[in-house]
C-alpha cells in the first residue's frame, strides 16, 4: 500500500500554520534515541494543567522492587511531563493522588464496584480509574498481580505522553498472550546471529562480578510494551551456556530482569549432554558439556542428565522460565541423528522442567526431506498433535520458510487444535534490509495475524488461535527475534525502533492495528507538531510494501545471497523462484508440490486457483507464464517491472518528503533518518535492476526496461 501522494503537501503547509502538542525542536531530555519511546518531556501548557490536578501525589503502600519500579517510573514521567515535583505520599488520606498498588494492598480505599471490576481481572490485567470515593478525588491503578500494576503504569504514561486527556479515565486491559517473550540470537563471544544494531547487550566477560546500566534499561523498555519473558542465546546454542559458571552470569541477568516482571529462559543445545570429543561436527569448536556419548532422548541417562541440569539452574534462579530448543535444522543436532521423534525429543526435555513449573519451547522450523521445504513443519509436527506435553509449546515462524519479506500464514495455524502453538515472528530484518530500511513491520505482521486460518469457519484468524480464543487454550505464547544491540540507538536506527514496540505491542493485543500503533510511537518518540507526525506515520504505513515491491514482488521469495541475506543474487536461488523461458513461481498447487494441500478447503480452493490467487502470493503458489493476463490488465512481466519500479519510486518519495521535515524534528534525528534513507535509494535500485537484468533473460521482453 502506498502512502497517498496528496495528503504530503497539505500536512506539511498545515504544520507551518498548526503546533500541536509540543514545539519543535531538539528535546529537552534526548534526542539520541537512547532513550527509546520513554522520553519524558513537557506537555502543553493546557495538557500539563490537567494532568496536573490529577496527579499531585503517588500512593504505593508496596514495597517490592517491582511496585518501587512502577512508583518511581510514575514519578519521573510525571516531573518530566507536568514539570513539577510530585510527592511519594505515606498516607492514603487526601485528594489528588495515584493510588498504586495490588487489590489487596488497595482493596479498603476502593469503592465496591471498583473491586468487584478488579476482582474479575485475570493474570497481570489491570485496571485504571479515577473516582470520588468518601468525598476524595483520586486514580487508581490497580491488579492482582505486582507485574500487572507495572503495565498499568506504563499505559497510564502512555496515555500522557500520547496527549490523551487525564478525564474521564476509566480503562481495564488484560494481555490477550500469556507469554510474551523475546528471543535473543546473541552468542557468547559477543556477536549476534542477525543482529544489526550492534554487539550483544550482554556482557559475558564481565558477568557475574559487574553488571551494566543498560540491563535495567533494556528491562524497563520490555516492560513498558508487555514482555514478560527473555531468551538470552541464540538458538544455535553454545552448549557452554548450562555450565555451572555461565549459569552463575544468567542469574545475575535474572535478578535484573526479574525487578521488571521478566522471567529468563536459555536456548539450550540438544547435543549438551555429549562429551565434546563425541560431540557432531557442527559443535566441535564448542564441544559439549557433559560425559556422555549420546543425546539421544530415550537413553536413561540422557534423561537423568537434564534431570539434573534443571534442578542444577532452579537452585540459582528459582524462577526460570525453561528452554528454547532449536533442532535437526541447519545442521543443529536433534533427535532424528538417533532415529528418535520431535515429540520423543521435546517430551523429555519437558519432563525435565515440569517439575520445577518450567516450559519447554520447540521450533518447527526443522529440515524433512520434501523438494518443497515449506511442506517440512506440517508433515514433521501435524501427525503428533494432542501428544506433546502440556509444558511444550511448538513454536512456529510465521510463515513456511524463513521469515521473508512476505509469505502466506504457516499452515500448521489453525491445523493443531490439541497442542500450543507458538508464533515466531522476527524484529530483526533479517530478510528486509537489515538497520538500512525503514519497512515498519506493524504492516507485515498485521496482515499476519489477520490471516484466515478458516479452521473453523470464516473468522478463525491466527491471532484467535495464538491467543487461545480458537480452541480455548489457556497456555499461550508470542516470540519476536530481537533486534537490540549495544548502539547508541539500540536497533541501529531510529525506525527500528519503532518494530520493537510494535511487536511489544501486538504481543499484548494481536487486534491492534497496525496504524494505531504507529501513531502512538510516533508521538512517543518525536517532537513534533499534529502535521509532521502525521507525514510521519504514513511514510511508515507504506514503508512495508515499499520494500516487498522493489525486492521479492507478487510473492517471490529467497532472492537473496546466502552468505549475508541482504544483497540480491537471483541467480544462485533458482530452486525458489524457478524462472526459466516458460515462466516464473514455484507450483506449490495441487498439480504441484500440493503445499495448498496443507490449508483448510476454503483457502485451498483460493490457492489452488491463479485467477483467486491474491496477486502478493501469485508466484508463491504459481508457475505461470511471462504473458499471463493478470486482474490488472498487465501481463505477469509487466506487473513485475511495475511493481519493481513502484518500489524504488515509494522509496525516492519516503526521502524526498523527509526532507521537507528537516527543522520540524530534532535536527540529529532527522541527519540520522536522512542518511538511511539515502542509503534504503541506493539499496532499492540495487534490487531492482539486479532483479529485472536477471528475470529478462528469461521474459525475453521485446522493450524490457529497468526504470532510470
Amino acid at each position: 500500500m502506498r502512502y497517498p501522494k496528496l495528503l504530503i503537501p497539505i500536512f506539511v503547509t498545515a504544520a507551518l500554520a498548526i503546533q500541536a502538542s509540543v514545539v519543535a525542536g531538539e528535546s529537552k531530555n534526548d534526542s539520541s534515541g537512547s532513550s527509546l519511546w520513554l522520553d519524558y518531556r513537557a506537555l502543553t501548557p493546557d495538557l500539563q494543567k490537567e494532568w496536573s490536578e490529577s496527579a499531585q501525589r503517588i500512593y504505593c503502600p508496596g514495597t517490592s522492587e517491582i511496585l518501587l519500579n512502577a512508583r518511581n517510573e510514575l514519578k519521573t514521567a510525571i516531573e518530566g511531563f507536568v514539570e513539577s515535583r510530585v510527592i511519594i505520599s505515606k498516607s492514603s488520606d487526601g485528594e489528588g493522588m495515584i493510588m498504586l498498588g495490588t487489590l489487596a494492598q488497595l482493596k479498603e480505599l476502593m469503592p465496591k464496584n471498583l473491586v468487584d471490576t478488579a476482582n474479575a481481572l485475570k493474570d497481570v490485567g489491570y485496571l485504571m480509574e479515577s473516582v470520588i470515593h468518601e468525598g476524595k478525588k483520586n486514580t487508581f491503578i490497580v491488579s492482582k498481580n505486582e507485574a500487572g500494576v507495572l503495565y498499568g503504569t506504563f499505559h497510564f504514561i502512555r496515555l500522557m505522553q500520547t496527549g490523551t486527556p487525564a478525564n474521564p479515565l476509566r480503562i481495564t486491559s488484560e494481555p490477550a498472550v500469556q507469554m510474551r517473550m523475546l528471543n535473543h540470537w546473541d552468542n557468547l563471544n559477543g556477536s549476534i546471529e542477525r543482529g544489526y544494531g550492534g554487539r550483544s547487550l550482554w556482557k559475558w566477560d564481565e558477568l557475574p562480578d559487574q553488571t551494566d546500566p543498560r540491563y535495567r534499561e533494556y528491562a524497563r523498555f520490555c516492560a513498558s510494551i508487555g514482555i514478560n519473558g527473555v531468551v538470552l542465546n541464540n538458538v544455535n546454542a553454545d552448549p557452554r551456556i548450562l555450565r555451572p559458571d555461565y549459569l552463575e552470569k544468567v542469574a545475575v541477568l535474572a535478578r535484573e530482569f526479574r525487578a521488571w516482571g521478566i522471567r529468563t529462559y536459555l536456548s539450550a543445545n540438544f547435543a549438551a549432554p555429549m562429551h565434546p570429543s563425541d560431540t557432531p561436527d557442527r559443535m566441535k569448536h564448542w564441544g559439549g558439556i557433559g560425559n556422555l556419548d549420546t543425546a539421544d532422548p530415550l537413553d536413561p541417562a540422557v534423561q537423568e542428565w537434564w534431570k539434573k541440569k534443571a534442578t542444577e539452574i532452579y537452585r540459582l534462579i528459582p524462577d526460570f522460565g525453561g528452554f528454547l530448543v532449536k533442532a535437526d535444522s541447519e545442521g543443529m543436532v536433534g533427535p532424528r541423528v538417533y532415529e528418535r521423534t520431535h515429540l520423543e525429543g521435546a517430551n523429555m526435555l519437558a519432563d525435565a522442567l515440569a517439575p520445577h513449573g518450567g516450559t519447554l519451547i520447540w521450533r518447527a522450523f526443522v529440515y524433512g526431506s520434501s523438494e518443497d521445504r515449506a511442506l517440512d513443519a506440517y508433515l514433521e509436527f501435524k501427525p503428533y498433535d494432542g501428544e506433546f506435553r502440556d509444558n511444550v509449546f511448538i513454536q512456529v515462524k510465521n510463515g513456511p520458510l524463513d521469515f521473508q519479506p512476505r509469505e502466506p500464514f504457516t499452515p500448521l495455524f489453525g491445523s493443531m487444535p490439541q497442542t500450543h502453538l507458538a508464533l515466531e515472528l522476527q524484529v530483526a530484518k533479517e530478510y528486509l534490509g537489515h538497520a538500512t530500511t525503514l519497512a515498519f513491520l506493524g504492516s507485515k505482521w498485521s496482515e499476519i495475524l489477520g490471516s484466515d486460518t478458516y479452521a473453523k469457519g470464516s473468522g478463525s484468524t491466527v491471532a484467535k488461535v495464538i491467543d487461545g480464543s480458537l480452541y480455548g487454550q489457556k497456555k499461550t505464547c508470542i516470540a519476536g527475534v530481537a533486534n537490540t544491540g549495544d548502539g547508541d540507538e539500540w536497533c541501529g536506527s531510529v525506525f527500528n525502533q519503532a518494530n520493537w514496540y510494535a511487536y511489544g505491542r501486538l504481543a499484548w493485543n494481536p487486534r491492534l492495528s497496525a496504524d494505531e500503533i504507529a501513531e502512538e510511537w510516533i508521538k512517543m518518540t518525536f517532537e513534533c507538531d499534529l502535521p509532521t507526525s502525521m507525514v510521519i506515520k504514513s511514510m511508515m504505513m507504506g514503508s512495508y510494501d515499499a520494500y516487498v515491491n522493489y525486492t521479492m514482488p507478487l510473492g517471490l521469495n529467497f532472492l537473496v545471497a546466502m552468505s549475508d541475506h541482504y544483497k540480491p543474487l537471483p541467480e544462485s536461488r533458482k530452486k525458489y523462484h524457478k524462472a526459466d523461458e516458460g515462466g516464473i513461481g514455484f507450483d506449490r498447487t495441487s498439480r504441484g508440490s500440493n503445499y495448498v494441500g496443507q490449508y483448510h478447503p476454503e483457502l485451498r480452493d483460493i490457492f489452488d486457483d491463479p485467477a483467486k490467487t491474491p496477486l502478493n502470493y501469485l508466484l508463491w503458489f504459481h508457475h505461470l507464464p511471462w504473458n499471463t493476463k493478470l486482474s490488472t490488465e498487465r501481463t505477469l512481466w509487466e506487473e513485475l517491472v511495475f511493481r519493481y519500479d513502484r518500489g524504488v519510486s515509494d522509496v525516492d518519495e519516503m526521502a524526498e518528503t523527509w526532507k521537507t521535515l528537516e527543522g520540524k524534528i530534532a535536527p540529529d534525528r532527522h541527519a540520522s533518518v536522512m542518511s538511511k534513507l539515502i542509503q534504503e535509494k541506493q539499496f532499492a535500485r540495487m534490487w531492482r535492476d539486479k532483479c529485472i537484468n536477471y528475470f529478462s533473460e528469461f521474459a525475453k521482453p521485446e522493450e524490457a526496461s529497468s526504470g532510470d
